[in-house]
């Protein structure tokens, strides 16, 4: 049982040790890499584009129920 014991051990340690590249992150390099390109670019582009639409909008209409407000007060316009 012995043997057994030493090999699982010993063969749990080999996969840890396989498993990490052994060298930490580059304290001189950039504090951050570019994220590699993905399949799902073009969607989270898409995604980011509508928040930017929707930003205008809520900006437009921000803008206009002011004015209207300012209106039904008889408030000149700046």
């Amino acid at each position: 049982m012995g043997v057994l014991n030493n090999s699982t051990v010993l063969l749990a340690v080999s996969f840890i040790l396989g498993c990490s590249s052994g060298q930490g992150p580059d304290p001189h390099g950039p504090a951050a890499a570019p994220p590699a390109k993905t399949v799902f670019d073009p969607l989270t582009q898409d995604v980011q584009k509508a928040r930017g639409v929707q930003d205008t909008v809520d900006a437009n209409s921000e803008s206009t129920r002011a004015a209207v407000d300012r209106a039904e007060r008889g408030d000149s316009p700046p």
